[in-house]
């Protein structure tokens, strides 16, 4: 049987950009939205697309890289279930300067530009909120760098791994995504990854059954050094 359509209008109610809009706003917000289905491995979008609007991820896994000269992919951001993407882009009249693929079956709904160009005319908040939604995703950015000029391989996959833990104690997690676009998003190659993987199982601090991982103690492993 076909999946059933999502509901648009309660969806948009759980995006932060459109929860205080009134009624009438968000109907004509309805208008310009429509839901995007995507097998595993499909393209939303290539690098050098025109956007027109911007997208909000429903379930599954979505990734943003883009491909070198030489061929080797560059991933920029896993992006997961409640999250947006593409709206800083759609404003500067530029095409993507990255390809989104997913990485999973993927339910997305895409937002027209139209209709978010007459909100920020209309409501000061709307723009604010939009505003502070594409400053902190430039934060991210600037952070990464910092953590790809300033932390060790090693540091980087620490710190990787008690992110997606979010504990203290000692708990076993899937990785959300194959460890070649882990390692992609960590700026490591994935003979690295599984070398630091590999140390880091040999010093008792985790191990790995496959996706699975394990860590016996967090605090440990946040103070380790190589």
């Amino acid at each position: 049987m076909p999946n059933p359509p999502v509901d648009i209008p309660a969806l948009l109610r759980r995006i932060p950009l459109f929860s205080e809009l009134s009624d009438e706003d968000l109907e004509r917000v309805l208008r310009y939205a429509r839901e995007k289905r995507l097998a595993r491995g499909e393209m939303l979008f290539q690098r050098g697309d025109l956007p027109h609007g911007f997208y909000f991820l429903v379930s599954g896994q979505v990734k943003l890289a883009f491909s070198s000269s030489q061929g080797t992919e560059k991933v920029v951001e896993i992006l997961g279930p409640m999250q947006s993407f593409g709206e800083a882009v759609m404003f500067m009249n530029r095409p993507y300067p990255v390809f989104a693929e997913a990485l999973s079956e993927s339910v997305l709904l895409h937002v027209g530009q139209a209709v978010v160009t007459e909100l920020i005319e209309k409501d000061s908040k709307f723009a604010l909120k939009l505003l502070a939604g594409m400053s902190a995703r430039m934060h991210g950015l600037v952070s990464d760098v910092e953590t790809y000029s300033l932390r060790s391989s090693v540091q980087r996959v620490i710190g990787y791994l008690l992110q997606q833990a979010d504990s203290d104690k000692p708990c076993e997690f899937a990785l959300p995504t194959s460890k070649q676009v882990i390692a992609s998003r960590l700026n490591l190659t994935p003979e690295t990854l599984s070398r630091i993987f590999h140390e880091l199982a040999e010093n008792g601090l985790i191990t790995v059954h496959g996706k699975y991982i394990s860590l016996h103690d967090p605090t440990r492993l946040a103070r380790y050094q190589s």
